[in-house]
């Protein structure tokens, strides 16, 4: 007798999702198993899964633990920290100073290693395929859903190359979500609290602070900052400087500046919960070093980059109109958290201890994995909505070279905004639309991210076409940008992909830089869009000029001209006090001119007709 398998139609399939902090200098992978959030080992019991790979010369790749035994021998071809060059260009890729070979490609670096160049989304793609395989061992079944988290400071570019990255490793990017935001997703669902919460987020080599507010299930990120490019490797860096402060590094090798820093590393750490920690090292030069290093030295070299951080924590606040004391905690996240420098200088700031009751290394992972739980739909039981953020405005360039913000910062995404504009100059057939991000009056205190162009706009005369503009930021922070003339319906639309990221020289002043010129730009505002007006006024008085002439006497006809090549001077020159004089004389000789032109078109257009046609 045949047995048919009996299942209840009505009942749901398990499908496990994961949830991945991709880091710097570690990651991890968690899910969902039965309501609780599990950190997915690997075979060896380590939840924490290092972040390097090798590249051997018969091909073969080695990722996590077993690259890290050859960090220090074998330094060209074992990548470590490369999430720093996520997204970058050859030349910030250089001022990272880390000991690899780097080629150029269009401006986007790669590492050279034994198998030929390699992007640092290749690395990061096998990073990600171990995980994958790591979880797939444990669940005992692939994966393929995941939500993988960036800093909230990571651009565009940074955050292609991250979704970029995970298609490669096969995953199904469901959601890119913000590391401070997944930090307080684990907080708020596991410890069920409300209020107005910030979340310190210094990883391995990036930092980010977010203000969100936790009110009856809605996760609503109010203000994000910071700085991709500072994290607890910089603090490793700045350790072997100080120990080699006497001594001549020319001839130090790769291997010595890796072994410094892997040194340096441990070290910090040991600091963490000693007073002295032991470097010992002995270099290729046979420079032998040998110090019982104090905690209390650390600190003080330590001091500056800590207040970097809080004077990112100081602008974020700004952003969000709020004080230290209107905070009602303080979310450490991150392993660099953990040294005691960083919880004693927050602590201070805040007025408060700072909540390190989840491990900060895995509490980002474990809110992603509630997250991706949430996208597949297997937390039906719950009702909570997260809110998130852009970190910086986006806009346009118009005439003059000023920046038209059509979705300001801290615009919660997804977010969709369309704005209108129109044409400058009789006849135009085109227009070149130039994206911008940052919160400069001028374009060229901006950050560029992208152009393209309009074409097929029917001739019309200047600001007759009608050109609206959509912009539409995903959920993920991805941005795309549409363009269309309303009359005839022509388009244009771009998914923005700049080659490469901020740099972090724009990151750390873009916002300071906006509030420190404020008044000054809009003062240059004010004087270009003066400019602009006299420019059109101009072109349209010229236009009319040509066109009826014979309706002015030639007396008329050359005072007019006369100011209109004054009009062009002022222009010309950018004098704001003889543009408005000008104006102000050229005015009732344009308004009487564009009177009789009115009358005569009337007159044309009522030609031949009689009284009860137009009636």
């Amino acid at each position: 007798m045949t047995l048919f398998q009996i299942s209840d139609p009505d009942e749901k399939p398990i499908k496990h999702a994961v949830g991945i902090d991709l880091g710097t200098t570690h990651s991890l992978i968690a899910t969902v198993l039965d309501g609780e959030i599990t950190v997915i080992p690997s075979s060896d019991g380590k939840k924490l899964f290092p972040s390097a790979v090798r590249y051997l010369k018969d091909g073969t790749v080695h990722t996590g633990s077993e690259a890290v035994k050859a960090k220090n021998r074998d330094p060209f071809n074992t990548l470590l920290s490369t999430k720093r060059l996520l997204g970058r260009s050859y030349d910030e890729a250089m001022a990272e100073a880390l000991p690899y070979r780097l080629s150029q490609n269009e401006g986007t670096v790669s590492v050279i290693t034994n198998q030929g160049d390699i992007s640092p989304i290749q690395v990061s793609a096998e990073i990600l395929k171990a995980l994958r395989s790591q979880a797939k061992d444990f669940l005992g079944h692939d994966v393929q859903d995941a939500v993988i988290t960036v800093p909230a400071y990571f651009d565009d570019a940074q955050r292609q190359a991250t979704r970029d990255a995970a298609r490669i490793a096969g995953f199904n990017v469901l959601r890119l979500l913000n590391e401070p935001t997944a930090a307080a997703i684990a907080y708020g669902l596991e410890k069920a609290v409300e209020g107005v919460y910030a979340v310190y987020d210094l990883g391995g080599g990036t930092f980010d602070f977010s203000i969100l507010r936790l009110q009856k299930g809605i996760f609503e990120v109010i203000a994000t900052g910071g700085d991709t490019q500072l994290g607890g490797d910089d603090f490793d860096k700045l350790i072997v400087k100080d120990v080699l402060t006497h001594h001549d590094t020319d001839q130090l090798t790769a291997q010595d500046h890796r072994q410094l820093l892997s040194i340096a590393k441990t070290v910090r750490e040991r600091l963490t919960k000693q007073q002295r920690a032991y470097f010992q090292v002995k270099l290729s030069d046979g420079l032998h070093i040998d110090l019982n290093y104090p905690r209390s030295h650390f600190e003080n070299i330590a001091y500056g980059l800590v207040n970097r951080t809080l004077d990112k924590v100081n602008f974020v606040l700004k952003d969000a109109g709020l004080e230290p004391d209107e905070i009602s905690g303080v979310v450490m996240v991150g392993g660099a958290t953990r040294m005691p420098i960083v919880q004693k200088m927050v602590g201070d700031y805040f007025q408060m201890e700072p909540l390190t009751n989840i491990d900060p290394d895995q509490v980002v992972a474990m809110g992603a994995s509630l997250q991706a739980d949430k996208l597949v739909g297997s937390r039906s039981g719950d009702d909570w909505l997260l809110l998130d953020v852009i970190p910086l405005s986006l806009g346009i360039e118009t005439m003059g070279g000023l920046t038209e913000r059509i979705i300001p910062r801290n615009s919660t995404i997804p977010v969709a905004r369309s704005q209108e504009f129109t044409t400058f100059k009789d006849g135009q057939t085109a227009m070149k639309i130039h994206v911008v991000q940052g919160e400069r009056e001028l374009v060229d205190d901006n950050r560029s991210l992208a152009h393209f162009e309009l074409r097929g706009i029917p001739p019309m005369v200047a600001g007759a076409a009608r050109i609206r503009v959509d912009f539409q930021v995903d959920a993920d922070g991805l941005l795309s940008v549409t363009a269309r003339e309303m009359s005839s319906g022509v388009e244009q639309s771009i998914i923005v992909k700049p080659s490469y990221g901020l740099s972090d020289e724009v990151i750390a002043t873009m916002l300071q830089d906006s509030i420190q010129s404020s008044t000054i730009d809009a003062n240059i505002r004010v004087e270009r869009e003066e400019v602009l007006g006299a420019s059109q006024l101009f072109e349209a008085t010229n236009s009319a000029l040509q066109a009826d002439s014979d309706l002015l006497s030639e007396e008329e006809s050359m005072k007019l001209q006369s100011l209109l090549a004054k009009l062009k001077g002022g222009i010309d020159s950018s004098n704001l006090e003889a543009i408005r004089k000008i104006q102000s004389e050229i005015a009732p000789l344009s308004d009487d001119f564009a009177a009789r032109r009115m009358d005569r078109s009337i007159r044309k257009a009522l030609a031949g007709k009689s009284i009860d046609s137009v009636s």
